[in-house]
């Protein structure tokens, strides 16, 4: 890899499914009828969509997407963060660009043109969340899933100190060369590469392909520990995790009220989890985590700070409804003695 010749502009550029969550409460047996599996996640077209939204209780809608979640939360933290998503020239699409903007982040890749028209509209998910704070998601792509290599800018990514690649990009072909390109123009600039596996689901469909990307192209991965599983085939948490870190410089496992598990080379470290009084919503807490996380490599922290910096903000969205922060999370860091750089 060659060595990054001048300091970064963004601390995080960020290539996912650019989505508007609809989030909702039910009942567990609301997602039995529904036919769904608690605690997944799956792709669903676009009458699926409108039926279940139909179906379901009144909802919230906040512009979401795993990382774009994660590069709102960097923009929180008061660092500088990019994004690269699609979007349709519709009203959703307005929503999600404004609201990511307002965040703090750079986002300027061009909307998809009459993509309501060929039934590519900005993408959703429809986010149903039981009494326990499990959310069940169904997400409708549309236009997320038209991001191609064309839409990816070398030069931003280039002036970013990490690339992260959401892992739910990777179900649609034109979005897996899209990786490709990014992770080319990150290495081509000496930056690094980091992505998050999203799901256990994703992990099922792709893993042999995913195992083929991260051992050739990435330098850090997220993952939970389902996903860990899912990707080596195994319940035992400190065999996979001592594969994957023999793959990438760095990995960050979450384990949810166990907090989280740092692996690099052979040191590994364990951060607690912030309590919290009551856990409200999980959905966005990998995100957030990831967003702590990355901003703290990318700042050169410690592993350990980083993911007390994850760590903290996972806490804070995980007790309200929604994906990203309510309050800032700068400030929570500053009142909790964490360092930023």
């Amino acid at each position: 890899m060659t060595q990054a010749s001048a300091p970064a502009r963004f601390d995080v550029c960020a290539v996912g499914n650019a989505i508007v969550d609809v989030l909702a409460p039910c009942e567990p047996a609301f997602l039995k009828a529904q036919g769904l599996t608690p605690g997944s996640m799956q792709l669903v077209d676009a009458d699926q969509s409108a039926a279940l939204y139909d179906a379901m209780a009144a909802g919230v809608e906040a512009s979401g997407g795993s990382a774009g979640n994660t590069v709102a939360g960097v923009g929180s933290f008061g660092g500088r963060a990019a994004y690269l998503g699609k979007v349709a020239d519709d009203q959703l699409g307005e929503v999600f660009a404004h609201d990511i903007r307002a965040a703090g982040v750079h986002f300027d890749v061009s909307p998809l043109v009459d993509g309501a028209a060929a039934g590519l509209g900005t993408g959703r998910c429809l986010i149903n969340v039981t009494p326990d704070g499990q959310r069940t998601m169904c997400t409708f792509l549309g236009a997320a899933n038209q991001l191609t290599v064309a839409d990816v800018d070398a030069g931003l990514i280039g002036d970013s100190a990490v690339v992260y690649l959401e892992g739910y990009l990777f179900d649609p072909a034109p979005g897996r060369a899209a990786f490709e390109a990014a992770a080319k123009a990150a290495h081509d600039a000496g930056r690094k590469v980091a992505i998050t596996l999203s799901d256990a689901f994703v992990v099922h469909r792709w893993r042999a392909d995913l195992l083929d990307f991260i051992s050739a192209s990435a330098d850090v991965v997220l993952a939970n520990e389902a996903e860990l599983a899912a990707l080596f085939e195994t319940e035992d948490f400190d065999a996979a995790a001592d594969r994957l870190a023999a793959m990438v410089e760095i990995a960050a496992v979450t384990r949810g009220p166990d907090g989280s598990v740092i692996v690099s080379g052979d040191q590994r470290v364990r951060v607690a989890a912030v309590p919290v009084d009551k856990v409200v919503d999980t959905t966005g807490a990998g995100d957030q985590y990831a967003a702590g996380f990355l901003l703290g490599l990318a700042r050169g922290l410690s592993l350990e700070d980083a993911g007390k910096l994850g760590s903290l903000a996972a806490a804070e969205v995980i007790a309200h409804w929604g994906p990203r922060p309510m309050v800032s999370l700068e400030a929570l860091a500053k009142d909790a003695g964490l360092r930023l750089a």
